[in-house]
C-alpha cells in the first residue's frame, strides 16, 4: 500500500480496533499458556471518561498489549459499578424533571426507571475506553447488579451472617441528609472550612447566673441533655450537683463531669448532645444520658427539637442565633477554623445521626488482609502507601453496610409483624426459618436497606469468574489471583482492602500479586483536575485532536506510580510528535530504492551497533516493567526511537541523495525497524498496527498482527561496541557544534585530526566522515597547531579551520570555557578534599567525582593549549 504523507489517527484508529475485534485478539479463554490477568477497576455506571480514567486504563492497557505479546493468555475483564448513592441520586433528578417524586412511587416502579436509565446511559464510559484502544475482553462485560453477580453477593452476606460476623443495631453513623443514607468513614470526606464558634449563656437553675458554652453548632441546642465539666477545673467547682436551662426551650438537664472535657478549649464546659455528635454518644453511654435525635433524615428540624420545626439544620443555624441574640443569650461570635465532614458522593455536610443498621466485624476478617502486604505477597506499588496501609488496617471499624437507599442488592433480611427478623435467601426460605423458630409468618416483608456498594465491588475479582457460587469452576481456577491491579491510591481502603479480606476469605489467597497505585491529575498549577474548576480537558477531544497513541504517551510520560501527574496538553503534543516521529522514519525508508550491492562494512557495523544498542535498551526497559516504573520504560522507549534508531542508525546507513541503498542494507534495516515497532507496541497500538501492515514488510496472514507478534527478548550485546560508538557520537556532535558556533555550513566540508587510540577507528572512519561532513580524517601522534580541539573520550580531535574561524572570538569562547571548567574543578575538589563525604559516599559514588576531576582537567587542558596554539 502507499504510504500518506502524513499519519492519520482517526482512520487508522477505527479501522484497527475493529479488525482487532472482529478477530476476536482480545478474547481469553483457559488453554496451557500462563494466564495474566486485570480485572479493571469498574467505573461507576453514571460515569463518562475523566482524565483519571484515561490515566488508569491506559497503564492497564500497557499491561495486558506487553503479556499479550510475551505469549502469556493475557485476559482484561471490563465492567461497571452500579454505584448505589450516585445513580439512585441521578434517577431521583431525573424522576424530579418529570414532575415524579420518588416518595410516590413503589419500590419497584422505582427500580424499572433506574434499569431504563442504566441501559440508556450505562454504557457509554465502556464505547470511550473502545477509543482509548482498551483491549479488554468485551465478551466477559460484567455489571456488578448481574443476576450472578448479585447471588453472590447475597451469598456472601448469607454466608458471614452465619459466621457471626454481620450484626443488626443502632449506632452513631454518618448520615448524608441529601442521599438520606449512612455513609462508611471512608466515605467522608475531611475538609477545613470558615465556621463560627458561638459563646451562649445557658443560666442556672433557680439563679440569675449563667455559665457559657462554646459551640459551632448551635442548631443542636435544643437536643443538648446535659452539661459537662471536668471535675479538675476549679473555676466550675460550684456547679457540682447543679442544673441548667436549655436555652430558648428551658428543659432542665443536669451539670456531669466527665475528665474527657478539655480545660483550655473554648471555656472548659461542653453541652452534650448525644444523638449529634459521636464522641457526646459515648459520653451519653457512660453518664446514662436521654438521647433526643431534633433532625429528621433530610437535615430538617422535627417536633423534638420544639422549635423550628421543619426548617433546614443551616436556616435553623441562623434563626438561633438571632432568638437567643434577641433574648440575650449571646456573649459573643468569634471566627474559627474546623475540619467537617462532607459525604463523598453528595458533597453534602455528614449529619452524625443514630441509627438502625447493619455492620460487618472487622477486626478478625482484617488480620489476613494486613499479613499479605506485610509479607510481601501483595505489593502496594509505590510502596510508600503501606504505613497508611497498615494504620488503617490496625484500626479498622466496623463497617457500616447497609444503605437506605433502593438501587443495589437488597439486604437478605425478612421481617414479621412483630418486627422480629430472619436472614435468608428467599421468602421462602425466611418462612421456614420463622417456623422452626415458632415465631410469627404473618406480613412478611424484606429489609427496605440496600447493601454498600463497595461490598458488592469487594467480591469484584472473585464474582466475574463466578467463584463465590461456583469455586471448583474451570475458569475461576485457571484466572486466580489475578496479576495485577491499577487504581487509584484514595480507594486503597474503600476497594483494594475489602477485595482482600473477601478474596481470603472465600479461597485463603490474595485476590492479586500486586497493587499499582497511580496519582492523581493535576493541572500545571498543580489543581487537581475538575469539572467544577473546569480545568479538566475532554479526553475525547484530546484524542480527536493529538490522536490516541499521542495522548497515551503523554499521559505516560509524566506518571510514575503514586506519583501525581502534572498534566498538559504539550506532553499530547510530545506524543504526537513521537507518532509523526515514526510516521516519518518509515516513509524516509519505503522511498528507498535498491541496488543489489552488499552492504558496506560501515552499514554493518552500524548495524552490530544497534542490535547492541537496542539490546542494551531493552534490558533497561524490561527492569522498568518489572518495577513498575511505565514511564520510565516509555522514556527509554522514546530515547531508543527517537535518538538512536531515527538520529543516529537510520543516518548512519542511509543513501546518498537520489542514490539506491544496498538490498542486504534495507533487509536489516526492515528487520530492525519491526523490533522497534514491537517494543512501542503497547504504548501505540494503533501507529504500530498501521506500520506493521505495510507492504513495505511483505504480505501478511490475516491473524499476523502486530498486537500478537513476540514482544522483543534481550539477546546478548556487545558493549565495547556501545562504548566505542559513544565516542564517535562525541566526536560527530562536537563537529557539529563547532559548525554551529562559528557559522560554518554543514555543506562545508571540514579536515579533522584524531590524537589518541581508544577505539578501533577504522572501524568507524567511514561513519564519522559521513555524518560529521569530514574532507580529511587523518591521525596524528601531536597536537595541531592553529585548529579548534575537543576531547572525545580520551581522544584529542583537532578540526583546522582556516579562514573560516574569528581568532578574537575563538579565544573569547575558550577562555569563557576554561573559567567554567576551573569553577566546576573547584566543586569536585571540595567534595573529595571533605572527609566525610569520601568516608560515607559509595565507593563508586566517590570513584565518579574522580573521574570527573580527571576528565576537567583533561579538557582545561587541551583548551589551553588550543589557546596558545592560536597565538
Amino acid at each position: 500500500m502507499s504510504i500518506a504523507k502524513t499519519y492519520n489517527p482517526r482512520e487508522a484508529e477505527d479501522k484497527w480496533y475493529s479488525y482487532w475485534m472482529e478477530n476476536g485478539f482480545f478474547r481469553s479463554i483457559p488453554d496451557e499458556r500462563e494466564p495474566y490477568t486485570i480485572v479493571m477497576p469498574p467505573p461507576n455506571v453514571t460515569g463518562v471518561l475523566h482524565m483519571g480514567h484515561m490515566l488508569n486504563n491506559t497503564i492497564q492497557d500497557v499491561l495486558i498489549r506487553r503479556a499479550r505479546m510475551q505469549g502469556k493468555n493475557a485476559c482484561w475483564v471490563p465492567g461497571t459499578d452500579h454505584a448505589s448513592i450516585a445513580t439512585e441520586a441521578k434517577v431521583v433528578a431525573m424522576l424530579k424533571e418529570k414532575g415524579i417524586d420518588k416518595k410516590s412511587i413503589t419500590r419497584d416502579e422505582f427500580l424499572k426507571y433506574a434499569w431504563e436509565w442504566k441501559e440508556k446511559y450505562g454504557g457509554i464510559i465502556l464505547k470511550q475506553l473502545e477509543k482509548l484502544g482498551a483491549s479488554c475482553d468485551w465478551d466477559r462485560t460484567k455489571f456488578t447488579m448481574d443476576p450472578d453477580l448479585s447471588e453472590a453477593v447475597i451469598d456472601t452476606f448469607i454466608k458471614f451472617y452465619k459466621e457471626g460476623y454481620i450484626y443488626r443495631g443502632v449506632r452513631m453513623v454518618n448520615w448524608d441528609p441529601q442521599g438520606k443514607t449512612a455513609l462508611s468513614d471512608e466515605e467522608v470526606i475531611r475538609k477545613e472550612v470558615n465556621q463560627k464558634l458561638y459563646y451562649v449563656r445557658y443560666f442556672i437553675k433557680d439563679s440569675n447566673e449563667y455559665i457559657i458554652i462554646a459551640t459551632t453548632r448551635p442548631e443542636t441546642i435544643m437536643a443538648d441533655t446535659a452539661i459537662c465539666i471536668n471535675p479538675l477545673d476549679e473555676r466550675y467547682k460550684h456547679l457540682q450537683g447543679k442544673s441548667v436551662l436549655v436555652p430558648l426551650v428551658n428543659r432542665e438537664i443536669p451539670v456531669i463531669q466527665d475528665e474527657y472535657v478539655e480545660m483550655e478549649f473554648g471555656t472548659g464546659c461542653l453541652k452534650v448532645t448525644p444523638a449529634h455528635d459521636l464522641n457526646d454518644y459515648e459520653l451519653g453511654q457512660k453518664h446514662n444520658l436521654e438521647v433526643i435525635d431534633i433532625l429528621n433524615d433530610d437535615g430538617t428540624l422535627n417536633e423534638k427539637a420544639q422549635i423550628l420545626v421543619g426548617e433546614d439544620r443551616f436556616a435553623a443555624r441562623k434563626k438561633v442565633i438571632a432568638l437567643l441574640e434577641e433574648a440575650g443569650q449571646i456573649e459573643k461570635i468569634e471566627d474559627y477554623k474546623s475540619h467537617v465532614g462532607f459525604s463523598e458522593r453528595t458533597d453534602a455536610v455528614i449529619e452524625p445521626k443514630l441509627s438502625m443498621q447493619w455492620f460487618l466485624k472487622m477486626d478478625h476478617l482484617a488480620k489476613p488482609a494486613l499479613e499479605y502486604v506485610e509479607n510481601g505477597e501483595i505489593k502496594l506499588i509505590p510502596d510508600k502507601f503501606f504505613a497508611s496501609y497498615k494504620h488503617w488496617m490496625e484500626n479498622v471499624k466496623d463497617w457500616c453496610i447497609s444503605r437506605q437507599l433502593w438501587w443495589g442488592q437488597r439486604i437478605p433480611a425478612w421481617f414479621n409483624d412483630k418486627n422480629e427478623w430472619v436472614v435468608a435467601k428467599t421468602e421462602a426460605e425466611a418462612i421456614a426459618e420463622f417456623e422452626q423458630q415458632g415465631k410469627s409468618t404473618t406480613a412478611i416483608r424484606q429489609e427496605d436497606d440496600v447493601l454498600d456498594t463497595w461490598f458488592s465491588s469487594g467480591l469484584w475479582p472473585l464474582s466475574v469468574f463466578d467463584g463465590v457460587r461456583n469455586p471448583e469452576n474451570e475458569e475461576f481456577k485457571y484466572y486466580y489471583p489475578t496479576n495485577d491491579l491499577v487504581t487509584a491510591p484514595e480507594i486503597l481502603f474503600f476497594w483494594v482492602a475489602r477485595m482482600i479480606i473477601m478474596g481470603h476469605d472465600y479461597t485463603q489467597k490474595p485476590p492479586f500479586r500486586n497493587v499499582y497505585l497511580t496519582g492523581i491529575v493535576r493541572d500545571k498549577l498543580g489543581r487537581k483536575m475538575s469539572k467544577s474548576l473546569g480545568n479538566s480537558p475532554d479526553p475525547i477531544e484530546l484524542m480527536e485532536q493529538y490522536g490516541t497513541d499521542g495522548v497515551r504517551v503523554g499521559m505516560l510520560l509524566s506518571s510514575p506510580a503514586g506519583n501525581d501527574l502534572m498534566f498538559d496538553v504539550s506532553y499530547c503534543e510530545q506524543g504526537r510528535n513521537f507518532a509523526n516521529k515514526i510516521w516519518n522514519a518509515f516513509r524516509l525508508v519505503k522511498g528507498w530504492e535498491t541496488t543489489d550491492a552488499p552492504a558496506t562494512e560501515a552499514q554493518k557495523t552500524a548495524a552490530q551497533w544497534f542490535e547492541s544498542r537496542f539490546n542494551q535498551a531493552l534490558t533497561e526497559i524490561d527492569e522498568h516493567f518489572a518495577n513498575y516504573r511505565l514511564s520510565d520504560a516509555l522514556m527509554a522507549t522514546y530515547k531508543l526511537i527517537w535518538d538512536d534508531f531515527c538520529a543516529w542508525y537510520l543516518e548512519l546507513v542511509k543513501p546518498a541523495y537520489q542514490a539506491p541503498i544496498e538490498a542486504e542494507t534495507l533487509e536489516t534495516v526492515k528487520a530492525l525497524f519491526q523490533k522497534v515497532l514491537k517494543l512501542a507496541h503497547p504504548f501505540m497500538p494503533f501507529l504500530t498496527e498501521e506500520l506493521w501492515h505495510d507492504e513495505l514488510f511483505g504480505q501478511r496472514d490475516a491473524k499476523d498482527c502486530i498486537i500478537v507478534a513476540d514482544f522483543p527478548a534481550v539477546e546478548g550485546y556487545d558493549e565495547k561496541i556501545i562504548k566505542d560508538f559513544t565516542i564517535v557520537q562525541q566526536i560527530i556532535s562536537e563537529v557539529r557544534n563547532i559548525r554551529n558556533s562559528k557559522g560554518i555550513s554543514p555543506k562545508i566540508a571540514l579536515p579533522l585530526a584524531i590524537n589518541g587510540a581508544e577505539l578501533d577507528y577504522a572501524k568507524f572512519k567511514e561513519s564519522i566522515i559521513k555524518l560529521a561532513n569530514i574532507e580529511d580524517l587523518t591521525f596524528v601522534n601531536e597536537k595541531v597547531s592553529g585548529a579548534v580541539s575537543f576531547l572525545a573520550g580520551k581522544n584529542e580531535c583537532y578540526v583546522a579551520l582556516e579562514n573560516n574561524i574569528d581568532v578574537d572570538a575563538e579565544k573569547e569562547r575558550i577562555g569563557k570555557e576554561i573559567e567554567y571548567l576551573k569553577g566546576f574543578l573547584n566543586s569536585v575538589d571540595k567534595k573529595l578534599s571533605n572527609e566525610r563525604f569520601v568516608q560515607n559516599a559509595k565507593p563508586e559514588i566517590v570513584e565518579n567525582e574522580k573521574n570527573k576531576k580527571a576528565d576537567a582537567e583533561a579538557k582545561i587542558q587541551i583548551l589551553e593549549e588550543s589557546l596558545l596554539s592560536l597565538g
